[in-house]
Protein backbone atom coordinates (compact mmCIF):
# COMPACT_ATOMS: atom_id res chain seq x y z
CA UNK A 1 0.00 0.00 0.00
CA UNK A 2 1.34 3.40 -0.99
CA UNK A 3 1.58 6.25 1.46
CA UNK A 4 -0.05 9.57 0.54
CA UNK A 5 3.39 10.99 -0.15
CA UNK A 6 4.38 8.15 -2.50
CA UNK A 7 1.05 8.51 -4.30
CA UNK A 8 1.90 12.16 -4.97
CA UNK A 9 5.32 11.20 -6.34
CA UNK A 10 3.80 8.53 -8.60
CA UNK A 11 1.10 10.90 -9.85
CA UNK A 12 3.71 13.56 -10.58
CA UNK A 13 5.89 11.09 -12.50
CA UNK A 14 2.89 10.02 -14.57
CA UNK A 15 1.85 13.58 -15.38
CA UNK A 16 5.40 14.73 -16.18
CA UNK A 17 5.98 11.71 -18.42
CA UNK A 18 2.82 12.43 -20.39
CA UNK A 19 3.19 16.21 -20.57
CA UNK A 20 6.97 16.63 -20.84
CA UNK A 21 7.99 13.29 -22.39
CA UNK A 22 10.69 12.57 -19.84
CA UNK A 23 11.05 12.65 -16.09
CA UNK A 24 14.15 13.51 -14.07
CA UNK A 25 14.74 13.91 -10.35
CA UNK A 26 15.08 17.66 -10.85
CA UNK A 27 11.68 17.84 -12.56
CA UNK A 28 9.98 16.07 -9.66
CA UNK A 29 11.85 18.17 -7.11
CA UNK A 30 10.68 21.40 -8.75
CA UNK A 31 7.11 20.23 -9.26
CA UNK A 32 6.67 19.04 -5.67
CA UNK A 33 8.89 21.71 -4.13
CA UNK A 34 11.05 19.21 -2.25
CA UNK A 35 14.71 18.28 -2.07
CA UNK A 36 16.44 15.94 -4.49
CA UNK A 37 17.42 13.54 -1.66
CA UNK A 38 13.73 13.29 -0.70
CA UNK A 39 12.85 12.53 -4.32
CA UNK A 40 15.57 9.86 -4.50
CA UNK A 41 14.26 8.14 -1.35
CA UNK A 42 10.73 8.11 -2.75
CA UNK A 43 11.94 6.85 -6.12
CA UNK A 44 13.74 3.95 -4.50
CA UNK A 45 10.56 2.99 -2.64
CA UNK A 46 8.51 3.18 -5.87
CA UNK A 47 11.18 1.17 -7.69
CA UNK A 48 11.16 -1.53 -4.98
CA UNK A 49 7.39 -1.87 -5.40
CA UNK A 50 7.69 -2.19 -9.20
CA UNK A 51 5.95 1.09 -10.03
CA UNK A 52 8.91 2.69 -11.80
CA UNK A 53 12.22 1.87 -13.45
CA UNK A 54 14.90 4.10 -12.00
CA UNK A 55 18.67 4.36 -12.09
CA UNK A 56 20.58 7.33 -10.69
CA UNK A 57 21.23 10.10 -13.23
CA UNK A 58 18.89 8.54 -15.81
CA UNK A 59 15.34 9.35 -16.86
CA UNK A 60 12.62 7.77 -14.78
CA UNK A 61 10.20 5.39 -16.49
CA UNK A 62 6.82 4.42 -15.13
CA UNK A 63 5.82 0.75 -15.38
CA UNK A 64 2.41 -0.46 -16.51
CA UNK A 65 1.59 -1.28 -12.89
CA UNK A 66 2.67 2.22 -11.83
CA UNK A 67 0.71 3.84 -14.64
CA UNK A 68 -2.52 2.10 -13.63
CA UNK A 69 -2.13 3.26 -10.03
CA UNK A 70 -1.25 6.80 -11.16
CA UNK A 71 -4.30 6.98 -13.43
CA UNK A 72 -6.48 5.95 -10.51
CA UNK A 73 -4.93 8.66 -8.32
CA UNK A 74 -5.47 11.33 -11.00
CA UNK A 75 -9.03 10.16 -11.58
CA UNK A 76 -9.89 10.25 -7.86
CA UNK A 77 -8.61 13.81 -7.59
CA UNK A 78 -10.38 14.91 -10.78
CA UNK A 79 -13.69 13.41 -9.67
CA UNK A 80 -13.52 15.20 -6.34
CA UNK A 81 -12.48 18.47 -7.97
CA UNK A 82 -15.30 18.20 -10.53
CA UNK A 83 -17.80 17.60 -7.74
CA UNK A 84 -16.51 20.58 -5.79
CA UNK A 85 -16.40 22.99 -8.74
CA UNK A 86 -19.29 21.87 -10.92
CA UNK A 87 -21.80 20.57 -8.40
CA UNK A 88 -21.34 22.68 -5.26
CA UNK A 89 -19.60 25.70 -6.86
CA UNK A 90 -16.29 25.82 -4.97
CA UNK A 91 -13.70 28.05 -6.66
CA UNK A 92 -11.08 26.22 -8.72
CA UNK A 93 -8.01 26.96 -6.55
CA UNK A 94 -9.73 25.91 -3.34
CA UNK A 95 -11.18 22.83 -5.02
CA UNK A 96 -7.72 21.80 -6.30
CA UNK A 97 -6.19 22.03 -2.83
CA UNK A 98 -9.08 20.24 -1.16
CA UNK A 99 -9.32 17.53 -3.81
CA UNK A 100 -5.59 16.86 -3.40
CA UNK A 101 -6.11 16.26 0.31
CA UNK A 102 -9.47 14.48 0.07
CA UNK A 103 -8.39 11.92 -2.52
CA UNK A 104 -6.37 10.17 0.16
CA UNK A 105 -9.22 10.10 2.65
CA UNK A 106 -12.17 8.60 0.78
CA UNK A 107 -12.78 5.02 -0.27
CA UNK A 108 -12.87 3.68 -3.81
CA UNK A 109 -16.55 2.95 -3.33
CA UNK A 110 -17.30 6.57 -2.45
CA UNK A 111 -15.26 7.81 -5.42
CA UNK A 112 -17.18 5.45 -7.72
CA UNK A 113 -20.49 6.80 -6.43
CA UNK A 114 -19.30 10.39 -6.89
CA UNK A 115 -18.19 9.51 -10.42
CA UNK A 116 -21.58 8.03 -11.31
CA UNK A 117 -23.34 11.05 -9.85
CA UNK A 118 -21.15 13.52 -11.75
CA UNK A 119 -21.48 11.62 -15.03
CA UNK A 120 -25.26 11.60 -14.65
CA UNK A 121 -25.66 15.23 -13.52
CA UNK A 122 -23.18 16.72 -16.02
CA UNK A 123 -24.04 14.35 -18.88
CA UNK A 124 -20.45 13.19 -19.40
CA UNK A 125 -19.37 10.03 -21.20
CA UNK A 126 -16.48 9.18 -18.88
CA UNK A 127 -13.87 10.80 -16.70
CA UNK A 128 -10.72 9.10 -18.00
CA UNK A 129 -7.62 11.24 -18.29
CA UNK A 130 -4.39 10.10 -19.89
CA UNK A 131 -2.49 13.39 -20.02
CA UNK A 132 -1.58 12.52 -23.60
CA UNK A 133 -0.78 15.74 -25.45
CA UNK A 134 -0.94 13.83 -28.74
CA UNK A 135 -4.65 13.21 -28.17
CA UNK A 136 -6.97 15.99 -29.39
CA UNK A 137 -9.24 15.46 -26.38
CA UNK A 138 -6.28 16.00 -24.04
CA UNK A 139 -5.12 19.06 -25.97
CA UNK A 140 -8.44 20.71 -25.15
CA UNK A 141 -8.54 19.48 -21.55
CA UNK A 142 -9.16 22.19 -19.00
CA UNK A 143 -7.00 20.42 -16.40
CA UNK A 144 -3.91 20.39 -18.59
CA UNK A 145 -4.43 24.00 -19.65
CA UNK A 146 -4.80 25.04 -15.99
CA UNK A 147 -1.59 23.23 -15.03
CA UNK A 148 0.37 24.85 -17.85
CA UNK A 149 -0.91 28.33 -16.98
CA UNK A 150 0.19 27.91 -13.37
CA UNK A 151 3.64 26.63 -14.39
CA UNK A 152 4.20 29.46 -16.87
CA UNK A 153 3.60 32.13 -14.22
Amino acid sequence: MLTNSLEEYLKTIYILKNTEGQVRVTDISKKLNCSKPSVNRALNCLKDEGFIVYEAYKNIEITEKGEQIAKDIVKRQDIIKLFLTQIIDVDSDTAEKEATAMKHAISKETVAKLENYIIEILGLEDLKCNFDLGNSRCQNCVRIKENYKKEQI
